[in-house]
């Protein structure tokens, strides 16, 4: 069926003889092999070939047995007839007629005798020792009477019966031999194509139902889900096969779960992205409102508003770039790290007065970074690795309700020639197994009530801005994060 307006090699969609779903190009052809064909053909050929291998010996054995069986007759005819001194002309011409053979004589060791002749033997082509035959030579000859064009005569020499010691000569006409063995050739030619066809349908049919039908059911899986991969009902159903099919069926199915699950995560990381963005916007005019209170604030003349509320200056001012965190991690537009040399213990320090771990009831935080220690960072970043850390230990301990806990956060650090390995640790439960492996990446937090996921992400992000790294130190009670943040080249 020709299709106008198709490019040449273009694919044409069309349906097999069971009414799949098959990719023709223009041509006509199976755009992807066509496995079926192909299978059927090679089938055939193999076959064929096998009984090549089988016809060569056979044509040989056969052509022995010809020969043989025409020695033996005329060899106890010969014998017969050898013992009158006479031999009527009728006998003669029966025996010739018999064997086929153009004269027939005996060799009795001390004489020879012509047992009879039709007319004069022509030239002798082929000479066969029945002695001195072999598996080779009469292959070899085989062909050679096969392939023979002439009007030549064959001799044949050797024991015309068991046990009998006389030597009959046959001369007999090559054409005679060379017809029996294209007859013969004919007849294994033919059982060999009855044969092939035989067996390559129940290989085909075999196959194509073990094999080709369950590629084909894959491949419709995939052509499926790829038209909606958000969907789970097109996920592929497992049929149940113990084989190699059966293994890429299951792994088809959980890839095409995995893809669709990380999909639905990615749409609705992009829903989230989208209302952050509507209210980053009304969020930061409420945080600079807050400032301008604040900022009046500052000028009443009392000792404890002008202790806090440049803190809380501090603290709003951090809130409104906090705001930004989300969409920037979205977009991966946090900014390069501006690098300064920073005390970390005061950056510690601050990290604690933004949380209120100096006046804390229940929770003691305690500061071991030496004041000596310089940290080559971002002031801005740096800050935001320390306070996200120390909050997620904050919050995991005020969730203990037995009161008999320590609730302890140790911050530690020291310096190693160009590199400061810092040291967050806590007394609390510790990481879930369920999400250590995935605590670094975004959305994937399940600490915590109420947290998004974004801490430990953003920790690692920064981080590694700053060439450093953050691992998790399982070998310590609680929670230990061990963080090294390498100085600039």
């Amino acid at each position: 069926m020709k299709h106008e307006g198709a490019p040449q090699g273009a694919v044409v969609p069309s349906k097999d003889e069971d009414g799949q779903s098959v990719a023709r190009d223009s041509y006509g052809r199976y755009r992807y092999g066509g496995l079926s064909a192909k299978l059927l053909l090679l089938t055939v050929v193999f076959v064929m070939l096998a009984e090549i291998l089988i016809y060569v010996p056979s044509i040989a054995n056969y052509r022995n047995t010809w020969l043989m069986d025409r020695l033996t007759t005329a060899g106890v005819a010969a014998s017969v007839l050898a013992e009158t001194s006479t031999i009527a002309p009728r006998l003669q011409e029966e025996l010739l007629k018999t064997t086929g053979a153009v004269a027939i004589s005996l060799d009795q060791g001390s004489r020879r005798s012509l047992i009879a002749m039709s007319n004069v033997p022509g030239e002798v082509d082929f000479v066969v020792d029945m002695a001195d035959v072999t598996p080779w030579s009469s292959i070899v000859s085989s062909f050679q009477v096969l392939t023979y064009r002439g009007d030549g005569v064959l001799r044949i020499v050797g024991l015309g019966q068991m046990g009998h010691t006389e030597r009959v000569d046959v001369v007999l006409p090559v054409s005679l031999l060379q017809q029996d063995m294209l007859a013969f050739s004919a007849r294994i030619l033919g059982l060999s194509l009855v044969i092939s066809v035989i067996t390559a349908s129940l290989v085909y049919i075999t196959l194509r139902a073990v094999f080709i039908r369950p590629l084909r059911r894959l491949t419709k899986s995939m052509e499926r889900f790829a038209e909606n991969p958000e969907d789970a009902s097109r996920i592929m159903s497992i049929s149940g096969r113990r084989d190699e099919l059966g293994d890429a069926e299951i792994r088809l199915a959980a890839m095409e779960e995995a893809l669709s699950r990380a999909l639905h995560q990615k749409q609705r990381l992009a829903d989230l992205g989208l209302a952050v963005s509507k209210i980053n916007h009304d969020l930061r005019n409420l945080l600079a409102s807050a400032q301008l209170f604040l900022e009046r604030l500052e000028h009443v003349p009392d000792p404890t508003v002008s202790r806090i509320a440049p803190k809380i200056l501090a603290t709003l001012d951090r809130a409104v770039g906090y705001t930004q965190a989300v969409m920037s991690y979205g977009k991966a537009q946090e900014k390069a790290p501006q690098r300064r040399l920073l005390c970390l213990h005061r950056v510690g320090e601050d990290v604690a007065d933004v949380l209120g771990l100096a006046d804390h009831g229940t929770v003691r935080f305690d500061n071991r970074v030496s004041e000596e220690i310089e940290i080559d960072a971002d002031p801005e970043q740096i800050f935001r690795v320390i306070l996200n850390l120390v909050r997620n230990a904050l919050q995991a301990l005020e969730a203990e309700k037995d009161e008999t806990l320590i609730r302890r956060i140790t911050l530690e650090a020291r310096r190693e020639e160009n590199c400061v390995h810092v040291t967050v640790s806590d007394t609390g439960p510790g990481i879930p197994e369920n999400i250590k492996q995935a605590m670094f990446k975004a959305f994937h937090s399940g600490s915590k009530n109420g947290g998004i996921g974004l801490g430990l992400a953003i920790v690692a992000e920064l981080l590694k801005a700053h060439g450093g790294k953050i691992e998790l130190d399982e070998s310590k009670p609680g929670t230990c994060f061990h963080l090294e943040v390498p100085d600039r080249p």
